[in-house]
Protein backbone atom coordinates (compact mmCIF):
# COMPACT_ATOMS: atom_id res chain seq x y z
CA UNK A 1 0.00 0.00 0.00
CA UNK A 2 1.74 3.55 -0.95
CA UNK A 3 0.20 6.97 -1.08
CA UNK A 4 2.58 9.77 -2.65
CA UNK A 5 1.72 13.41 -2.93
CA UNK A 6 3.03 15.63 -4.75
CA UNK A 7 2.19 19.27 -5.96
CA UNK A 8 3.71 21.10 -2.88
CA UNK A 9 5.31 24.48 -3.25
CA UNK A 10 5.94 28.36 -2.20
CA UNK A 11 3.20 30.31 -3.10
CA UNK A 12 1.76 34.29 -2.43
CA UNK A 13 -1.24 34.85 -0.66
CA UNK A 14 -4.04 34.53 -2.75
CA UNK A 15 -2.69 31.56 -5.06
CA UNK A 16 -3.59 28.60 -5.82
CA UNK A 17 -1.92 25.02 -5.94
CA UNK A 18 -3.67 21.41 -6.50
CA UNK A 19 -1.93 18.66 -4.92
CA UNK A 20 -2.35 14.85 -6.35
CA UNK A 21 -2.20 12.10 -4.35
CA UNK A 22 -1.33 8.79 -6.16
CA UNK A 23 -2.49 5.90 -5.10
CA UNK A 24 -0.95 2.00 -5.31
CA UNK A 25 -1.07 -1.50 -3.68
CA UNK A 26 -5.47 -1.44 -2.78
CA UNK A 27 -9.16 -1.40 -4.12
CA UNK A 28 -8.73 2.61 -3.96
CA UNK A 29 -12.70 3.00 -4.49
CA UNK A 30 -13.14 0.72 -1.33
CA UNK A 31 -11.93 3.55 0.62
CA UNK A 32 -12.40 6.82 1.87
CA UNK A 33 -9.71 9.27 1.35
CA UNK A 34 -8.44 12.19 3.48
CA UNK A 35 -6.51 15.26 3.45
CA UNK A 36 -4.68 16.39 6.57
CA UNK A 37 -2.59 18.90 7.72
CA UNK A 38 0.46 19.44 10.06
CA UNK A 39 1.39 22.83 10.53
CA UNK A 40 4.47 23.89 13.06
CA UNK A 41 3.81 23.91 16.69
CA UNK A 42 -0.09 23.38 15.50
CA UNK A 43 -2.11 20.23 15.94
CA UNK A 44 -2.91 17.78 12.94
CA UNK A 45 -5.98 18.97 11.07
CA UNK A 46 -8.33 16.92 8.92
CA UNK A 47 -9.08 19.63 6.46
CA UNK A 48 -11.48 17.82 3.37
CA UNK A 49 -12.28 14.23 3.14
CA UNK A 50 -14.03 12.54 0.67
CA UNK A 51 -16.42 9.31 0.95
CA UNK A 52 -16.54 6.20 -1.77
CA UNK A 53 -19.47 5.15 -3.73
CA UNK A 54 -21.39 8.60 -3.56
CA UNK A 55 -18.03 10.89 -3.00
CA UNK A 56 -19.76 12.83 -0.30
CA UNK A 57 -17.40 15.36 1.17
CA UNK A 58 -16.35 16.79 4.46
CA UNK A 59 -14.15 20.30 5.01
CA UNK A 60 -13.16 21.85 8.09
CA UNK A 61 -14.51 24.99 8.25
CA UNK A 62 -11.03 27.22 7.92
CA UNK A 63 -10.67 25.69 4.43
CA UNK A 64 -14.92 26.07 3.31
CA UNK A 65 -15.93 27.22 0.34
CA UNK A 66 -11.59 27.46 -0.56
CA UNK A 67 -10.77 23.80 -1.10
CA UNK A 68 -12.16 21.09 -3.37
CA UNK A 69 -11.62 17.76 -2.53
CA UNK A 70 -11.92 15.26 -5.61
CA UNK A 71 -10.83 11.42 -6.75
CA UNK A 72 -10.01 10.06 -9.65
CA UNK A 73 -11.05 6.13 -9.76
CA UNK A 74 -9.96 5.41 -13.34
CA UNK A 75 -6.44 6.95 -12.16
CA UNK A 76 -6.48 5.59 -8.41
CA UNK A 77 -5.74 9.14 -7.23
CA UNK A 78 -7.31 11.95 -5.50
CA UNK A 79 -6.81 15.78 -5.51
CA UNK A 80 -6.58 18.88 -3.34
CA UNK A 81 -7.38 21.92 -5.34
CA UNK A 82 -6.54 25.05 -2.57
CA UNK A 83 -7.58 28.07 -3.85
CA UNK A 84 -7.25 31.57 -2.35
CA UNK A 85 -4.46 30.50 0.02
CA UNK A 86 -3.35 32.46 3.25
CA UNK A 87 -0.53 32.83 5.48
CA UNK A 88 -2.69 30.40 7.94
CA UNK A 89 -2.59 27.75 5.59
CA UNK A 90 1.34 27.07 5.28
CA UNK A 91 2.06 23.39 6.42
CA UNK A 92 2.56 19.94 5.28
CA UNK A 93 -0.27 18.22 3.70
CA UNK A 94 -0.28 14.50 3.68
CA UNK A 95 -3.00 12.42 1.93
CA UNK A 96 -4.70 9.59 3.95
CA UNK A 97 -6.31 6.53 4.32
CA UNK A 98 -8.32 6.24 7.08
CA UNK A 99 -8.77 2.65 7.60
CA UNK A 100 -5.84 1.13 8.31
CA UNK A 101 -4.05 4.49 9.54
CA UNK A 102 -2.23 4.42 5.85
CA UNK A 103 -0.59 7.81 5.29
CA UNK A 104 1.67 9.33 2.40
CA UNK A 105 5.10 11.09 3.52
CA UNK A 106 3.70 15.03 2.91
CA UNK A 107 3.76 17.57 0.78
CA UNK A 108 4.75 21.21 2.18
CA UNK A 109 2.84 24.25 0.85
CA UNK A 110 4.31 27.26 2.05
CA UNK A 111 2.11 30.86 1.65
CA UNK A 112 3.44 33.81 1.95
Amino acid sequence: VQLVESGGGSVQAGGSLRLPCATSGFTFGSYAMTWVRQAPGKEREGVARIATGSGNTYYADSVKGRFTISRDYAQNAMYLQMNNLKPEDTAVYYCVRESGGIWGQGTQVTVS
